[in-house]
């Protein structure tokens, strides 16, 4: 029995060794199936990253399509170093993606009508904020909220309770 219980220890320190290793070998297997993105030329593949720094990930919607795992984000890598390969000006491939995805998938979106509540959302949010404190504030100081006073007894209750000798 003792010598079936020492097998089976060893088999498990071996499968939970194997588990391990292959659990910290999945970002490099991950990162060894994204390479087929690549470009061979040094100098295409920065300007593709440049430009995939500028597009953003629909999916993630805070992420650039560099620095997303999404599956579409993959896609668009893919149409940005095939447009990059094939000769096409930074320019060119942002109006190629923009033309397909519209102004959404720009991190930077054009400053038009249609974009207006877009790039006013900040301040908006910033004014309602303060609106919001201001309204409260006035609401405190109409229904007489205030700092607490306390009574001459709770002084003396504090001052005792701190060893105040002047109580």
């Amino acid at each position: 029995m003792s010598h079936f219980l020492d097998a089976l220890r060893r088999r498990a320190g071996a499968i939970l060794v194997a588990v391990a290793l292959l659990a910290l070998s999945l970002p490099v297997i991950a990162q060894i199936g994204d390479t087929s993105y690549r470009l061979r030329d040094a100098e295409q593949e920065s300007r593709a990253r440049d430009i995939g720094k500028e597009l953003r990930c629909l999916v993630c919607q805070n992420q650039s399509i560099e620095d997303s795992d999404a599956s579409l984000a993959r896609d668009l890598r893919r149409i940005v170093r095939e447009q990059v390969e094939q000769g096409a000006s930074n320019e060119q491939v942002m109006r190629f993606v923009h033309e397909r995805y519209g102004d959404f998938v720009l991190l930077r979106p054009p400053f038009k009508w249609s974009t207006l509540l877009l790039w006013a959302t900040p301040a908006l949010a910033l004014l309602g904020g303060v609106f919001a404190i201001w309204r409260a504030r006035r609401r405190a100081n109409a229904t007489g909220i205030g700092p607490l006073e306390l009574t001459e007894a709770e002084r003396k209750r504090l001052a005792d309770l701190q060893g105040d000798p002047r109580a």
